[in-house]
C-alpha cells in the first residue's frame, strides 16, 4: 500500500493550496482517509477526515472554515484544500488510510493503518 502526498510548497500568508494524496495497493473505496500535520517541535495533530463514501467529514475545531477535505474515487485521491493560509499552518502534512467496513470519518492517528511520506507546507508572513 502506498500513499503519495503532493501539493505542498512555499506560499505567502493569505494564499491557498490544495494537497493531494494518491492511494495505490488497496481498494480506495474501502478506505477512510485523513490528513494530519506536524510542525517542528510539535506532536502530529489531526486536521481532517473523510469517510469511505465521502458522505461524512470531520475537522479539528481549529481547522473549521479554512480546510476542506474531499475525495475522488476515479483518481483514488483524497484532497485537502487550505484557504487563507497562515504562518501557523507551516508543517509537514501527512495523509493516512484505513480499510474499514463502517462509513466513519476517523479522527485519531491510532485508527489509521497506512501513512504517506508527507508534504511540506511553508507559509511566509
Amino acid at each position: 500500500v502506498q500513499l503519495q502526498a503532493s501539493g505542498g510548497g512555499l506560499v505567502q500568508a493569505g494564499d491557498s493550496l490544495r494537497l493531494s494524496c494518491e492511494v495505490s495497493g488497496i481498494t480506495f473505496g474501502y478506505c477512510a482517509m485523513g490528513w494530519f500535520r506536524q510542525a517542528p517541535g510539535n506532536e502530529r495533530e489531526f486536521v481532517a477526515a473523510i469517510s469511505r463514501s465521502g458522505v461524512y467529514t470531520g475537522y479539528a475545531d481549529s481547522m473549521k472554515g479554512r480546510f476542506t477535505i474531499s475525495r475522488e474515487s476515479a483518481k483514488k485521491t483524497v484532497y485537502l484544500q487550505i484557504d487563507s493560509l497562515e504562518p501557523e499552518d507551516t508543517a509537514v502534512y501527512y495523509c493516512a488510510a484505513r480499510a474499514i467496513l463502517k462509513d466513519n470519518a476517523l479522527r485519531s492517528a491510532n485508527d489509521y493503518e497506512y501513512w504517506g511520506q508527507g508534504t511540506q507546507v511553508t507559509v511566509s508572513s
